[in-house]
């Protein structure tokens, strides 16, 4: 499975069946902008405009119009699993920002676990439908959303091979932006590591240790 950053929470899984695109973005609600992107599925972990702009994702020669999936649930497109376990955006419930779609997805042989911009710890029983994650993106440039110590609890209480941090600003983003550099997560998790244009993840080449992998936006 090849795995590609666009900015903001969004990715790119492309395996053998098919690809998937997480959080697509409007361009005017980031600052940035969006490639061209094709897939099979996209998920949309909740209905802001920085994460939910699904019409900007095309079909592909396989499916005309890419499967959405918004909602909490089990899905399976094309030999590709997806399961969606319902969270907030916030610490209260939901009372504040609403609720987020944490979404496991199994390709390839692999479990990829996407965040969304999940804002609180998670309990023994979320943790234990979210299963074993051989790749996590986690959000870690706030503010509402995680960031730095509250993102790195949620790292080890999930334990992934791989850890992609995702959700956070470089140079490229307007000034006014309220999300945080990586670099200062970085600091707290206490490691660095050099940008990677792309991420191929193999299920029998996985480290036996968390490792973290930053990605470059394409």
């Amino acid at each position: 499975m090849q795995i590609t950053y666009h900015g903001q929470s969004c990715f790119k899984l492309k395996g053998e069946l098919g690809s998937v695109v997480t959080d697509p973005f409007d361009e005017k609600a980031v600052g940035i902008s969006l490639p061209r992107l094709n897939a099979e599925i996209v998920t949309i972990s909740h209905n802001h405009a920085d994460h939910n702009a699904s019409n900007k994702v095309k079909g592909t020669s396989k499916r005309e119009n890419p499967f959405i999936v918004d909602f909490p649930g089990e899905y399976e497109v094309g030999g590709i699993s997806v399961f969606g376990t319902k969270t907030f955006h916030d610490q209260v419930n939901g009372a504040d920002r609403g609720t987020n779609i944490i979404f496991k997805i199994l390709i390839d042989g692999l479990s990829v676990c996407h965040l969304g911009d999940l804002a609180h710890q998670l309990d023994e029983q979320q943790i234990d439908a979210i299963g074993m994650v051989d790749v996590l993106f986690l959000p870690v440039g706030g503010p509402f959303s995680l960031m730095n110590g509250e993102a790195i609890k949620v790292a080890n209480a999930i334990s992934p091979s791989i850890l992609i941090p995702m959700h956070y600003s470089d140079s490229s983003y307007p000034s006014d932006t309220k999300l945080q550099p990586l670099d200062q997560f970085l600091q707290s998790f206490g490691a660095s590591a050099e940008p990677e244009d792309k991420l191929i993840v193999e299920k029998d080449r996985l480290p036996e240790e968390m490792q973290l992998v930053v990605l470059r936006r394409s």
